[in-house]
């Protein structure tokens, strides 16, 4: 067996070169293939014809003794010994671009379309700031933000990334719970300066609420709080939450906001000293195949970087 000693100062790496079996071109092919999702996007990025691609997957395949992907109606997907060995050939990847960047002086360039599904209040309180550092960090993907609160359907590529407050529960979608933030009842200042004095729970049947989409489900958010309340005590409501919370914030009357939206708003208070704050959590969540996309890849760790740095004044 032929080994051979690379001295790197005082660290010796003994390199089996002979271990090293497989062809680049078809670990590129694979890699690719992963992060385009199919062969005849893959093809058309690295111009070559479908056939020949398919050859070099399938060759890679043989080499290693493994199935890399499993065909699912038109698209492929990752199996588990796929899923393994693409984050490895990636790190190849890199270093083939790195070695090709430096030859070349020029800088790398991460491009494409990435849609992100969003509350509409998430989308214009919160993700301002995040996606303005993720501009300068790669100017030449292009966003488009979906404002929804309803899920996304992300297997049907509805959207690539979807911020959501509940933990999706099919095994095809990467999810990465990144924190509980916590939420209580708001209210306008001029509101509440009406009563004279402050507020506590005995008050709430009294009280008006605004609502969102589902007045009923908001009651039922509003009595963990540990309000005695009804979907009478809502007269006034909005399927936007954009909408909603002006409406709030215009002194209409009360109802459930993230403290990290509501510290944005100058004009609003607690609404209650007797009341505690609850909790929510905020989940990312993309496909699993599209989290092999490099684009994908680095729109979902900036934006969970910047999620997770949010807190309430921030």
């Amino acid at each position: 067996m032929e080994i051979a000693e690379i001295s790197l100062g005082d660290i010796h790496i003994c390199m089996n070169w002979k271990s090293i079996t497989f062809d680049w071109n078809q670990a590129r092919a694979f890699l690719v293939t992963a992060e385009e999702g199919s062969l005849s996007a893959a093809a058309r990025a690295l111009g070559l014809t479908q056939p020949t691609l398919s050859r070099q997957v399938a060759a890679l395949e043989e080499e290693l003794g493994v199935t890399l992907f499993e065909r699912l109606s038109k698209s492929l997907v990752l199996t588990e010994a796929g899923v393994e060995l693409v984050e490895h050939v990636r790190t190849m990847g890199d270093a083939a671009s790195r070695i090709s960047l430096t030859a070349s002086g020029q800088s790398q360039q991460i491009d494409g379309l990435v849609t992100i599904s969003a509350t509409d209040l998430m989308a214009a309180m919160i993700l301002p700031d995040i996606l303005r550092d993720l501009r300068r960090k790669a100017p030449a993907i292009e966003l488009k933000i979906l404002c929804t609160n309803s899920l996304s359907d992300l297997r049907r590529r509805e959207a690539d990334i979807a911020i959501r407050h509940v933990e999706p529960d099919h095994p095809e979608l990467y999810a990465r719970k990144l924190r509980e933030a916590p939420a209580r009842i708001f209210a306008a200042k001029s509101y509440l300066q009406t009563f004279g004095r402050p507020l506590t729970k005995s008050d709430a049947p009294d009280l008006d609420f605004v609502g969102y989409d589902n007045n009923e489900e908001l009651v039922v958010y509003l009595r963990a709080f540990g309000l005695d309340v009804s979907e009478a005590n809502i007269d006034l409501g909005s399927p936007s939450g954009m909408v909603a919370w002006q409406y709030v914030r215009e002194g209409f009357g009360l109802s459930i906001m993230a403290d990290e939206i509501a510290a944005r708003c100058p004009e609003i208070a607690p609404a209650f000293e007797d009341v505690e704050p609850i909790t929510f959590p905020i989940w990312l969540v993309t496909h699993r195949e599209l989290r092999t996309s490099r684009r994908i890849r680095t729109v979902f760790d900036h934006l969970a970087a910047g999620l997770l740095a949010v807190r309430p004044g921030t």
